[in-house]
């Protein structure tokens, strides 16, 4: 509302939603369509052969259409080999399908090798 000049009735003041210099103009505009062809790779630290937590997953799958609890169905069947080491997990998704590789790190290749026993998280620290 801006006050027009001495006493005059006030005028409402309206932002020209063609002008692109305007930084008002970008209000009223929506997301560009996702495409659905388009590669995305989504990458996440995560315990093998467990189920990552929805609260983890939504917020990097959930804008690309996927179900959280999907994806992480197929981040176990995908990571059953590394059952209890934490490993990274790269999702490649296109087309709404999540393609899971595991990308260990030195650490889980080394506990791996030595044939390491299952550690009970809860219990044993470190």
């Amino acid at each position: 509302l801006a006050s027009g000049v001495l006493g005059m009735s006030p005028v409402w003041l309206k932002a020209d939603r063609s002008d692109p210099s305007n930084p008002h103009t970008l209000l009223g505009t929506m997301a560009p369509k996702f495409d659905a062809n388009e590669t995305k790779i989504v990458t996440l630290r995560q315990y093998g052969g467990e189920q990552a937590p929805s609260s983890v997953l939504a917020p990097k799958v959930g804008p690309l259409g996927m179900s959280p609890k999907k994806v992480g169905d197929d981040i176990v069947k995908g990571t059953s080999t590394w059952k209890g080491i934490r490993v990274t997990v790269r999702l490649t998704i296109q087309n709404r399908a999540a393609k899971v590789d595991v990308d260990p790190n030195a650490t889980s290749l080394v506990i791996k090798q030595l044939k390491e026993p299952l550690r009970d998280r809860k219990k044993t620290k470190n």
